[in-house]
């Protein structure tokens, strides 16, 4: 069978950088095929390389058998090539079948739009794709998972052959995900071709027949999904074993509490959400999408009004109406959205470390000591090991991994006793997980109250010390860390009917 894709030898050079060396990568017809690799190992470069956004200096790309040689992503559109990127790029202010068509509307006469036509068209993709979406609809307002679902139609809107997936699932809940697949299913039956790139190792289980594993801009191995484990794949990713090691949980029966939240409520999102937290402790917060731990953590952090309900930071109760209250209550906040909540992408490693600190560094005249920040920032990357050039990169030019511990040094800087940690490792590859978690329990070790909110339940059991879970904006019980399984997680998670748990039966939980 003749690939629908095939790169040979691909080579990509920027100044002073060897993006990509002697690459190689096939698709072929109805196959789902998995691109691994942490981040900057390359996986991106390749993918611009084959949709036209980039020149390669070397090697073939070969599309159903022919050389092709784009210089443009108009070209790689033209070829079959379609993208979906982590970052979705649709218009809010137009319609669903708008954005599908946007500088490709059909016309009457030749220059009229002929919406009721572009309505029809749209509503074909969807028939297609067995999906209930309105062509007429705005896109704003509409979830992740149904903008990702017109993505693709547009895509398909070009006769795509290969449609390549970036992190498709990373906002996603578990009947998303499962919807998402079905689509790709059909796509895979329709014989067209899958480049599904993820970091979460049972999604590429579940859903690829083969996975590529990049590192360092070279191609590592190719394997088939089913007869290989993830152990080696992890392996051949970061170029050694990484030990997962079980949590291990302290006695913390005799620790000053840090946090102590009572009777939170607004509206449905938060209902009357009560709980403490230990000095040295990380608590784990589970539960399914909407089930309100965001907003939990917001209205803690003052970023969200409330209704009623108090904090108390070591004993003392703090008034938090918005987060510069937080902060200086000694209460950290790390979004899960870092890219727009954490950082100042366009900014330096240094100032970004020093951002919640300007205060700190502050001449008379309102000058910012310079040399002050340079010194602060190169502590905090030797301790962190943030990989970067210089404090003087730009952050939007480093890794997730790397963004995640600017964000973690930033509030760190400012002396946050707790700390909340919202999906800390979200869109980051399996070697910066692992030491994103090493980070965690070493500044629980310190004394850090931390708070960790995450999706993955394998994640959460392996950090947390105790596990609280949430359902529909309450609490529906708290498992001990270490004992604790993910059906106990869900059967907690799925427990709309269960009254609130008191901070009483959660201590002795």
């Amino acid at each position: 069978m003749t690939p629908l894709i095939e790169m040979q030898g691909i080579e990509k050079r920027f100044p002073g950088v060897y993006a990509l060396r002697n690459v190689n990568f096939d698709l072929y017809p109805g196959e789902v095929h998995a691109l691994m690799g942490e981040n900057g190992a390359g996986k991106s470069t390749l993918m611009k390389v084959l949709s036209g956004v980039y020149l390669r200096d070397g090697g073939h790309v070969r599309i159903a058998g022919e050389e092709v040689d784009f210089t443009n992503p108009r070209a790689a559109q033209d070829a079959g090539i379609g993208i979906i990127h982590q970052e979705l790029s649709l218009m809010n202010d137009l319609s669903v079948a708008q954005n599908i068509f946007v500088g490709r509307e059909p016309r009457r006469m030749g220059f009229i739009i002929d919406d009721r036509q572009m309505m029809r068209d749209a509503a074909a993709l969807f028939a297609q794709m067995n999906v209930a979406l309105d062509p007429e609809r705005l896109v704003q307002g509409m979830s992740i998972a149904k903008q990702q679902m017109v993505e693709i139609a547009k895509a398909l809107s070009h006769d795509t052959r290969v449609l390549v997936m970036d992190e498709p699932t990373a906002a996603l809940n578990e009947r998303e995900i499962d919807e998402l697949f079905r689509i790709i299913g059909q796509l895979r039956a329709a014989g067209k071709g899958i480049i599904y790139i993820s970091h979460k190792m049972d999604e590429i289980r579940r859903i690829s027949d083969r996975v590529t594993v990049m590192r360092d801009g070279q191609t590592i191995g190719t394997r088939a999904t089913a007869e290989t484990s993830l152990d080696e794949i992890i392996s051949m990713m970061v170029g050694r074993a990484l030990t997962q090691e079980e949590a291990q949980i302290p006695d913390l029966s005799a620790a000053p509490v840090a946090l102590e939240v009572r009777n939170l409520t607004r509206g449905r999102e938060i209902r009357d959400v009560s709980f403490t937290l230990r000095k040295g402790e990380i608590l784990g917060f589970a539960g399914l999408m909407g089930a309100g731990r965001t907003e939990v953590a917001r209205a803690i952090f003052g970023a969200d009004p409330v209704e009623r309900g108090e904090v108390f930071v070591h004993g003392t109760r703090k008034r938090i109406r918005t987060p510069v209250d937080a902060v200086r209550a000694g209460i950290g906040y790390l979004s899960e959205d870092r890219k727009h909540y954490g950082l100042a992408l366009p900014m330096s490693v240094r100032d970004n470390i020093a951002l919640t600190s300007f205060d700190k560094f502050q001449r008379l005249g309102g000058l910012l000591d310079e040399g002050a920040m340079a010194k602060v920032a190169k502590d905090s990357i030797r301790t962190l090991d943030i990989r970067t050039p210089s404090d003087a990169q730009e952050v939007r030019l480093l890794s997730g991994g790397n963004q995640q511990k600017i964000v973690i040094a930033k509030w760190l800087l400012r002396d946050c006793e707790v700390l909340i940690f919202d999906e800390p490792t979200r869109g980051i590859d399996v070697g910066a997980k692992s030491e994103i978690y090493r980070l965690l329990n070493s500044l629980a070790a310190e004394g850090r109250a931390i708070i960790v909110i995450s999706s993955e339940l394998p994640e959460i059991l392996r950090l947390s010390h105790r596990i609280a879970v949430m359902c529909e904006g309450r609490l529906t019980g708290f498992l001990p860390g270490g004992r604790a399984t993910q059906e106990q997680i869900m059967a907690l998670a799925t427990q709309t009917d269960r009254s609130i748990v008191s901070p009483a039966e959660q201590e002795s939980a």
